[in-house]
């Protein structure tokens, strides 16, 4: 049996974050496309929600979910990515979900779906905080970053030279 322990990298260290962020961003991504592919009735409950221009709104919400998904997911940007949906949820769960106003089997129903997204805005903020984890798109591209770095630190500096007389 393997034991979890502080310090060093592990496999679990690589699969962890993956894991986390693909099973956080399934929830966006999915949403996402259901609202492109229930337009009609998406539109039908932010319209009965009194939102000002539902339309403008609902095209936003779909791109937000589906674009900030599919990053987290691949881990692209994905810092601010997490940002991104974090805030994106706050008005969203404020709006869709105020079971404050509600009384019997309602309002548990949407003080659940409340702190569903606190949690959900609590793994994206880890995300914001921590990064992707190493498999990730920005773990690679930051990796081909350093090496092409250290390979050019490598180069001579002929700018170092470039006021010495000839």
């Amino acid at each position: 049996m393997t034991r979890l322990t502080t310090g060093g990298t592990h496999d679990y260290d690589k699969v962890a974050p993956l894991v986390g962020r693909v099973l956080v961003a399934a929830i966006f991504v999915l949403s996402g496309i259901a609202k492109v592919a229930d337009w009609s009735g998406s539109l039908s409950h932010m319209t009965d929600k009194h939102l000002p221009v539902p339309e403008l709104l609902l095209a936003a919400a779909a791109a937000i979910e589906i674009v900030g998904g599919v990053a987290l997911l691949l881990g692209l940007k994905a810092r601010w990515a997490g940002l991104m949906l974090a805030l994106y949820l706050v008005p969203v769960t404020l709006v869709f979900h105020h079971f404050w106003d509600l009384a019997g089997p309602e309002r548990l129903m949407q003080m659940v779906h409340f702190m569903k997204n606190l949690a959900i805005m609590g793994g994206l903020t880890y995300v914001f905080a921590y990064g992707p984890g190493r498999v990730s798109i920005d773990r690679r591209i930051g990796a081909r970053r350093a090496r092409h770095e250290e390979d050019a630190s490598r180069l001579p500096d002929y700018r170092a030279h470039a006021h010495e007389p000839v």
